[in-house]
């Protein structure tokens, strides 16, 4: 850094996170006869997982093909803005289900409870359900389930959690989910042949063998023999099985307003896909080099890693049709909202290549600007929201939007209260182009991982900061967002009133975490230090 930098560097960081980053977003609430006669509709939220940005043809893909979920676009609304509340999983979901920005999160980061004992064995784990699972919420978390099903809705989540364990407070059904199918642990989930699901609190036994994540490709082996990826394609399918309870679910609650969380583990590698469709893909993008697990190459291995990735995305496209149809059958498509996302921007990991798909177009979504980073690649993710009659179909939106939004949006869509204590803002006036949309002062992210960073949007201006873990390497970054979305010309130093703004923001918004793991000792005691 250039001594200027770091003179104002300084400056910054007295005036600036001399506090601690913290967002409490105060908002004007809406009443819902003002700007609509709403009655409650089902209410399903698809959330995928590690889809970037630019992975769906409407957001522009090119070498993916997702009819099904571009024309969910053309039915509806397509955001241009909108972010998750962090940029891996279990964090992004706990703000997803809280209504908290991470300045205000219990769970600011993935928190994989090591101190219970071997909790990365697989063995071990499917011998021992205590090994199971992730760091827990606390018992008395109230979550947008919860808000649903007080307000009468039959509440039902199918694909991961990843907020607590088994034998905890902090399962979907102690956590105002009926219903629950899927994998408890995200660690569980890195392969999508696993030995078991859960089936509400009881495991459900699958016809797989024991292959644990992350096995090496076998030695010896010839990478050209399809022969050779055996082991990694199995009997049971964990996304058939979590689709088929899906549809049962719908079907078996039509008759009262429910709500849905599709927490798909798709896209997230381990890259196993069905083969007709991994098939189709080889077939429209030639032969390709293998990906071979082993050494620092995670997951498992693929004859045709670029194939497959996209077969998984088309296979998720299909389902999402498949449901679409589901609803239109029973007569209950015209009162369902439906919301398309995604929990963070694309991974770097495991044979996944966003390089080669561009998945975040026009951002980066490579390792430091992707997954796990608070860059635009890393944290802008589609949303796509389909509400027929009432929101206007092939309509887009800029408005500025969070996944903390929804507990907030959702309590005027079904008519809960909503609680005081949220960070997010009613999306229903942008909804339903009706009454005035408040915008976000700002937004806030925290992420304690990845080498320590923190970032803060306000309006166009994005501050982040990084290597917050190293006292002898932290950064200060401005970007202008209207000129240089793409966040490659920092311009910190030409804007001291900006630092001194977000530094108020940081300074009056931050909540110190509870976790000791989840402190950035740099921004600690309301102080961060300088160099």
């Amino acid at each position: 850094m250039e001594r200027r930098s770091v003179l104002n560097t300084n400056i910054f960081m007295s005036l600036l996170l001399a506090g601690t980053l913290f967002l409490a977003c105060k908002e004007k609430s809406i009443d819902r006869g003002e700007v609509s006669n709403i009655q409650q509709p089902n209410i399903i939220y698809i959330l995928a997982d590690d889809l970037g940005y630019a992975e769906i043809g409407a957001y522009g893909q090119e070498k993916i093909e997702t009819p099904n979920i571009d024309a969910l676009a053309k039915e509806g609304m397509l955001f241009t803005q909108h972010y998750t509340s962090a940029p891996v999983c279990a964090p992004a979901r706990y703000m997803l289900m809280t209504g908290k920005h991470a300045g205000h999160a219990y769970i600011r980061s993935n928190t994989e409870w090591g101190e219970r004992g071997d909790v990365w064995n697989y063995i071990a784990m499917a011998k021992d359900s205590t090994l199971e699972g992730q760091g827990p919420m606390p018992a008395n978390t109230v979550t947008l389930a919860h808000r649903l099903k007080r307000a009468g809705y039959a509440t039902g989540m199918v694909g991961k959690w990843g907020l607590g364990a088994p034998h905890t407070p902090s399962i979907p059904n102690k956590m105002g989910f009926d219903f629950f199918y899927g994998y408890n642990c995200q660690r569980q989930a890195h392969t999508y042949y696993p030995l078991h699901l859960y089936k509400n609190t009881n495991r459900v036994h699958l016809a797989n063998d024991t292959i644990a994540p992350n096995t090496p490709f076998p030695e010896g082996a010839d990478p050209s023999d399809i022969a050779s990826y055996a082991d990694f394609t199995l009997t049971d399918y964990a996304p058939d099985l979590m689709f088929k309870e899906l549809t049962q679910f719908v079907d078996g609650n039509k008759e009262t307003p429910f709500f849905l969380y599709w927490a798909s583990p798709i896209p997230h590698v381990a890259l196993q896909a069905p083969q007709h469709w991994v098939d189709y893909y080889v077939k429209k993008f030639g032969e390709e080099e293998p990906y071979l697990s082993g050494g620092e190459n995670r997951y498992f291995s693929h004859k045709n890693p670029h194939a497959a990735y996209a077969a998984m995305v088309s296979y998720l496209d299909e389902n999402i049709g498949k449901l679409v149809q589901q609803l239109k059958d029973e007569g209950i498509y015209e009162n369902t909202l439906i919301v398309f996302t995604s929990d963070n921007g694309p991974s770097y990991a495991g044979g996944a290549d966003p390089e080669h798909f561009d998945s975040a177009k026009p951002f980066d979504g490579r390792y430091g600007r992707g997954k796990g980073f608070l860059y635009e690649g890393g944290i802008r993710i589609p949303m796509i929201a389909i509400w027929p009659g009432k929101i206007k179909a092939g309509s887009r939106s800029d408005h500025i939007s969070a996944h903390y939004d929804m507990v907030a949006t959702l309590a005027e869509v079904a008519g809960y209260e909503k609680p005081q204590d949220t960070d997010g803002i009613s999306m229903l006036p942008t909804l339903l182009d009706e009454g005035e949309q408040e915008p976000h002062e700002f937004l806030y992210w925290e992420f304690p991982s990845y080498g320590g960073q923190i970032a803060l949007r306000m309006g166009d201006w994005k501050v982040v900061r990084r290597n917050l873990l190293n006292s002898d390497a932290p950064t200060l970054e401005l970007y202008d967002l209207k000129r240089d979305p793409t966040e490659t010309k920092n311009v910190a130093d030409a804007h001291p009133e900006v630092l001194k703004k977000a530094a108020e923001i940081f300074d009056r918004e931050r909540e110190s975490p509870e976790l000791e793991n989840f402190k950035i000792p740099l921004v600690q005691n309301g102080l961060l230090t300088e160099k």
